[in-house]
C-alpha cells in the first residue's frame, strides 16, 4: 500500500490541535524493563551500505551518518514510526503566535543527556545558538541543513530565518523566526536539529570545523557526541568497519529492547546478502531489486518503502562554463535514455522523473512531461551552442548504495554511454561516498555528478528549496547563472505563502519554470527502496523517510 506523507503545518494556522494531541498522548513508559530475556539475542547487527562521515548530526548530510545518529539523538519534534507525520519528542507541545514568527515549545521534564546534564530550555537555546554561530568553513558546506532551512548564519543574521531563542522558564523555549514559513515546526524533526549536551559541545570544541584539502576536518566532539536517545555510542572501529552502540539505561522513555546495536559497514550489496544468509548480520538496507524475490523465498522479510526521493545529475556551471547555456543542459537531458535506465537498473515501481519532486508532494506539476530520449536533438542543440565534442568531468560515488541509486556504477555507466553516444567526452571520476565524494560536491569540484535526495517531510521547499534556494550555498552553483537570483527569490516567496492553495499553485508554476526555463540539473528518476531483515528480527518499522529506529527491535536466537 502506498503511504502518503502528511503536509507540513502552515505557520499561521492554529496549532491547538497539535498541542491537544501532544498533551493527550501518554508519555513513553520510563519503568519498562528492557531485558531481552532468554529467547532473544543481546545484539542486533545491521549491514550498512556506507560508513558514517562523523557522529555529530549537525554537520551530517548523508543517510549513512543519520542511520547511526538517529539512534542516539532526539529533537524537539519527532516523526511517528512508519509515517512522515510529526509527533512530540523532546517537546511535548508547540504553538505559534498569530503572525507565525514566534514558536513556543513546552519541553519534556525529567530528561537528561548521557553525561548527566539536564535537558531544559537553556539547553535548547544553547543548541540553536551553537548551530547559528558557524565559522566560514562550516557555513560553506558541512552545516548544510541549517543553511537549507534557516538560510544563513550569525555572520549574516539579518537574512536568517532564525532570529533567536529565549528560555521563557526552565521548561519553555521560545524560538523567533523572521517570517512565516511552511518549514515550521516540521523541519525541526530533521536529525541535524537534534539536541546535544551543551557541556559536551563546549568541552569538545564542537564548532571548530576546518578545511582539509578537498574536504573538511572535524573537532574531537564529532567522534564522541552526547545526546538523549535510547542508544549511546560505544566505539567506531574503522579497521573492522563497525559502529557499536549500547543501550542508554538512563533513557527517559521506554528502554531499548536490545542491549547492543552494531552497524557493520559492507559497501558491496552482494556481500551484504551473503552475510545475511550466513547469519552474521540480521538485516541490511538497499537489497538489489533483482534479489527481492529470492530473499523472500529464503524466508526473509523484504520491507519496501514508498518512493519519496529523486535521483538527479547535478550540473556546475561555475566549474564548466559551457553548462551556462540552456541548450547544452537540454542537450544532455535529451541524450539520456531514462526509460531504459529505469527498466534495467532500478526496482519495480521506479519511474522516470518529470521534475525534482515526487508526485505525492503538494506543488507537483501534473502537466509536465519527461524530456524524451532524442540523441539527434541532443547533437543538434550541442552544435547550435558551439559545444560539439565538449568535455564533461562527470563523477559518481563508490562504496555506497542509496535508496534512489542502488548501484551507482551501473547507473553511471548507462548515463555515460548515452552522453558519449552524442559526442560528449566524459572524464570519469569516482570517489568513496565518505572518502571525498560528498566533500567534493560541496566544494564544487565536479562539472557533473550523480546524487539524489530522500524527502525529509512533505514540502516542495524540502526538495527544490534545498536544491536551488540558497543562492550562495547550493550545490548547483546557480549564482553563476543568469536565472539563479530570481529562482532563489521566487522559492523564498513561495515558501512564505500562508494560503495552502495559493502556495501549491506557486510551486506548480515554479516546477514548470525550473524544468523548461532554468534546468539547473537533470532530474532522472524516483525509486521505491527496500530493506531486508531475517525472519528472526521483529519490531523494525519501515519509514518512507528511510528513518528507521531500532530501539523497538529484537532478534530471536
Amino acid at each position: 500500500m502506498k503511504l502518503t506523507r502528511k503536509a507540513a503545518p502552515i505557520a499561521l494556522a492554529t496549532t491547538l490541535a497539535l498541542t491537544l494531541a501532544a498533551c493527550a498522548q501518554s508519555d513513553r513508559s520510563t519503568d519498562n524493563p528492557s531485558s531481552g530475556g532468554g529467547d532473544v539475542k543481546d545484539t542486533i547487527t545491521f549491514g550498512a551500505a556506507g560508513a558514517p562521515e562523523l557522529f555529530d548530526p549537525f554537520y551530517a548530510t548523508d543517510g549513512e551518518t543519520f542511520r547511526v545518529t538517529r539512534q542516539m539523538m532526539e529533537g524537539l519534534v519527532g516523526i511517528k514510526a512508519g509515517t512522515a507525520d510529526i509527533e512530540p519528542e523532546l517537546a511535548l507541545s508547540w504553538e505559534a503566535s498569530a503572525d507565525g514568527k514566534e514558536w513556543t515549545f513546552k519541553l519534556r521534564d525529567g530528561v537528561k543527556f548521557w553525561d548527566g546534564e539536564a535537558f531544559n530550555a537553556a539547553a535548547v537555546c544553547y543548541n540553536f545558538e551553537r548551530m547559528f554561530d558557524q565559522n566560514e568553513t562550516a557555513a560553506g558546506g558541512p552545516a548544510g541543513y541549517w543553511a537549507d532551512v534557516m538560510g544563513s548564519f550569525k555572520s549574516d543574521a539579518a537574512n536568517a530565518l532564525y532570529q533567536g531563542c529565549t528560555a521563557k522558564d526552565d521548561m519553555t523555549a521560545v524560538i523567533k523566526i523572521s517570517r512565516p514559513t511552511s518549514k515550521f515546526p516540521t523541519a525541526l524533526s530533521l536529525d541535524s536539529f537534534s539536541m546535544q549536551s551543551p557541556k559536551a559541545l563546549k568541552a569538545g570544541d564542537a564548532n571548530n570545523v576546518t578545511k582539509q584539502g578537498e574536504g573538511f576536518g572535524y573537532p574531537a566532539y564529532s567522534k564522541n557526541p552526547v545526546g538523549t536517545g535510547p542508544y549511546k555510542l560505544e566505539k567506531y572501529d574503522e579497521a573492522n568497519k563497525t559502529v557499536t552502540l549500547v543501550r542508554n539505561d538512563a533513557y527517559w522513555g521506554e528502554k531499548a529492547k536490545t542491549a547492543k546495536l552494531v552497524f557493520k559497514i559492507i559497501p558491496d550489496e552482494s556481500t551484504r546478502r551473503q552475510e545475511l544468509e550466513a547469519g552474521s548480520i540480521d538485516g541490511y538496507d538497499l537489497p538489489n531489486p533483482a534479489d527481492w524475490k529470492g530473499l523472500k523465498d529464503s524466508g526473509n522479510d523484504v520491507l519496501v518503502r514508498p518512493a519519496f526521493n529523486i535521483l538527479y545529475m547535478g550540473l556546475n556551471p561555475a566549474k564548466n562554463p559551457k553548462l551556462k547555456d540552456l541548450k547544452v543542459r537540454q542537450a544532455l537531458y535529451y541524450a539520456l535514455n531514462r526509460d531504459q535506465l529505469v527498466k534495467t537498473q532500478l526496482p519495480e515501481g521506479a519511474t522516470v522523473a518529470t521534475q525534482f519532486v515526487p508526485d505525492t508532494i503538494a506543488g507537483y506539476n501534473k502537466d509536465l512531461k519527461p524530456y524524451a530520449y532524442d540523441p539527434a536533438k541532443a547533437k543538434s542543440l550541442l552544435a547550435e551552442a558551439g559545444a560539439t565534442g565538449m568535455t564533461l568531468t562527470f563523477a559518481y560515488p563508490s562504496e555506497v548504495s542509496r535508496p534512489y541509486m542502488p548501484d551507482p556504477q551501473k547507473i553511471y555507466e548507462a548515463l555515460r554511454s548515452d552522453l558519449e553516444a552524442v559526442g560528449i567526452k566524459v572524464n570519469v571520476v569516482t570517489k568513496p561516498w565518505n572518502g571525498g565524494y560528498l566533500d567534493t560536491v560541496d566544494t564544487g569540484g565536479f562539472d557533473a555528478w550523480l546524487l539524489g535526495w530522500t524527502g525529509d517531510y512533505n514540502s516542495p521547499d524540502n526538495f527544490i528549496g534545498t536544491f536551488f534556494g540558497g543562492l550562495k550555498t547550493n550545490d548547483f552553483h546557480t549564482s553563476a547563472t543568469s536565472y539563479g537570483a530570481k529562482l532563489s527569490a521566487d522559492l523564498a516567496a513561495a515558501d512564505a505563502i500562508v494560503d495552502e492553495g495559493q502556495r501549491k499553485a506557486a510551486y506548480e508554476k515554479l516546477n514548470q519554470e525550473i524544468m523548461e526555463q532554468d534546468l539547473p540539473g537533470l532530474a532522472i528518476s524516483h525509486s521505491p527502496p527496500a530493506l531486508v531483515v531475517s525472519k528472526k528480527l521483529k519490531g523494525l518499522v519501515a519509514s518512507p523517510l528511510t528513518a528507521e529506529t531500532f530501539s523497538s527491535v529484537t532478534v530471536s536466537k
